[in-house]
């Protein structure tokens, strides 16, 4: 492909050459068109685990220009600006002195950059290769931090049961249905423009905005959570969700999606590796809900809408989150000590 491209490049699109472009972003447009024939191919073939992918589709201008750049050809000059090859210099809004203090002693290289629009909005993200050690243990886990039990759900985003018998509730922001008025209200403008209007091109950017702030909504309230359980808690023990068989409930698909479980669950993984602590998942089938924490009694009959219920064996009444929290955390221990 990319000797097609610089046999062709120089008749069919002057306006490259003309323009003083980097080299570098056909190369890796060719390199990423690739990886999906490839990945088709294998996933076609059952060598590549996970969902079928199909055939690699072509990017349509309005899902957002990207290009890539390679190795450090585009990188921070300081703590406000970019270079960017056959571009120049760049401000940015964000402070950069994380990267560019790790750069200057050797503890972080950049293997690549990213630059995309999205809602009108340009955005550069480096692909780094850093040495953490030095973060990970100032944010070390205490050897004596509980473990915990963590049960996910809808009405309550989890509820946490400590080893030490405190219990804490996490209520998630829920963007999407926060916004879900304005959404609504800017697709039916979207709706009511002409094709190819400048007055369409403002709604659609309009609606892509709205968008965006639900998405970094929900981003932020992810990563600030996991990034305080995994650094106060010595182990967790969370459930395996089949995420995609649950968002086939029509009346629970977007609440499921606007969550956000599994993004939840990766986070928690990656960052237990950092900071020393440790995740437990327990098994698809396991009945964290129907099982009565007090004699361990499996009640069948319980359905979705019971939110509490009394253990026909013991009689014990059992708030369904904070009893399925106290089975998986049982559940981990009990696993770990065998």
């Amino acid at each position: 492909m990319e000797k097609e491209w610089r046999a062709a490049h120089a008749e069919r699109f002057p306006w490259f050459t003309e323009n003083r472009l980097s080299s570098r972003v056909p190369k890796e447009a060719c390199r990423v068109r690739a990886a999906g024939f490839s990945n088709y191919l294998k996933s076609k073939q059952g060598k590549r685990k996970g969902a079928r992918m199909g055939f690699p589709s072509w990017r349509k201008r309005k899902h957002g220009s990207r290009f890539r750049y390679d190795a450090d050809r585009a990188k921070p000059l300081d703590a406000r600006t970019v270079r960017l090859p056959a571009i120049g210099d760049v401000a940015v809004r964000e402070d950069m002195s994380w990267l560019v203090d790790r750069m200057a002693t050797g503890q972080a290289r950049i293997l690549g950059a990213t630059v995309r629009e999205q809602a009108g909005r340009w955005w550069i993200s480096f692909q780094t290769e850093v040495d953490r050690n030095e973060i990970n243990k100032r944010h070390q886990v205490d050897v004596d931090a509980p473990a915990c039990g963590i049960d996910l759900g809808l009405k309550t985003f989890a509820v946490i049961r400590n080893a030490d018998g405190s219990r804490e509730e996490i209520h998630a922001p829920k963007p999407l249905k926060a916004a879900q008025r304005a959404v609504k209200r800017a697709n039916r403008k979207l709706a009511r423009t002409a094709e190819d209007s400048k007055n369409r091109a403002k709604a659609r950017k309009r609606v892509a905005a709205l968008h965006l702030r639900v998405a970094e909504r929900r981003r932020d309230f992810l990563h600030k959570t996991t990034t305080r359980l995994t650094r106060t808690k010595s182990a967790i023990a969370v459930e395996t969700l089949n995420i995609k068989g649950m968002v086939k409930n029509r009346r629970l698909a977007q609440a499921i999606s606007d969550a956000g479980f599994g993004e939840f669950v990766r986070q928690l993984d990656y960052k237990a590796n950092w900071y020393g602590s440790r995740i437990w998942k327990a098994d698809r089938w396991f009945p964290s809900s129907k099982t009565c924490g007090g004699c361990g009694r499996i009640n069948r009959a319980l359905v979705l809408a019971d939110r509490t219920w009394v253990c026909p064996g013991c009689g014990v009444l059992h708030d369904r989150d904070d009893n399925a929290a106290g089975n998986l955390l049982a559940a981990m221990l009990a696993d770990t000590h065998a």
